[in-house]
């Protein structure tokens, strides 16, 4: 069955204050990406528990939660108990084995997400995402958004898109940080499943319409397609 590109506007661009009317305007996306952060992990606050168990009430579409935050073997498994179709943490805050907390969310009903900063290579973590379902590549450095792609983190992409066409592992790729009209092609040529996109759906007038055109380009760009 050919690859179909899936698009999660992040929430981090929307406009707080009206985040019900937000996530209405996304009701065509696959996922929407919701970034905690702690202040600890990451050098900004964003929302926690409560503001997603009431974005979880009213969401149209799925939610991605990517925790920024550190601890997550304590709070990450409360985010999947909310109703989060996928929960994300990252290997660089996990203080145990990685593994043990995805059981976790599973076990919770969630999917489990790995993500890695852009200086975190891969290859210590092959085995580990065994066990997951997403791997998150950051292509900007996590905390804020609005910052540059970084082009350079599409070769940990090409070899995870590897090890999924090979069968090593059976996941997702996600790619965060910088996904627009310019960058998503080569994104999505280097194996990109999944594209968080934030400014380039919210500060679109349509933001329907950016979705459909991100997802457009991106079915063009899939080898093979």
């Amino acid at each position: 069955m050919p690859r179909r590109p899936m698009i999660a506007p992040s929430l981090l661009s929307a406009d707080f204050a009206r985040l019900a009317d937000e996530l209405a305007r996304i009701a065509d996306a696959d996922w929407a990406h919701v970034d905690v952060m702690d202040a600890h992990f990451v050098p900004n606050l964003t929302l926690g528990e409560p503001v997603v168990k009431a974005i979880q009430a009213v969401s149209p579409v799925p939610l991605d939660c990517h925790l920024m935050i550190e601890d997550p073997e304590r709070w990450a498994p409360a985010y999947a108990e909310l109703g989060a179709r996928n929960v994300t943490v990252h290997a660089e805050a996990c203080t145990g084995d990685p593994r043990a907390l995805a059981k976790d969310l599973r076990a919770a009903g969630a999917l489990a997400g790995l993500a890695i900063k852009p200086g975190t290579p891969l290859e210590g973590y092959t085995e580990v995402l065994r066990d997951f379902d997403t791997l998150l590549v950051m292509s900007v450095e996590p905390g804020f958004g609005g910052q540059s792609f970084m082009p350079e983190v599409l070769d940990k992409v090409r070899e995870a898109r590897r090890l999924v066409d090979t069968g090593h592992l059976t996941l997702l790729v996600e790619i965060d940080g910088g996904i627009n009209a310019d960058t998503v092609e080569a994104a999505a040529e280097a194996g990109v499943d999944m594209f968080v996109a934030g400014s380039a759906v919210y500060g679109a007038d349509d933001p329907s319409a950016a979705i459909a055109s991100l997802r457009a380009q991106a079915a063009r760009s899939f080898p093979g397609q």
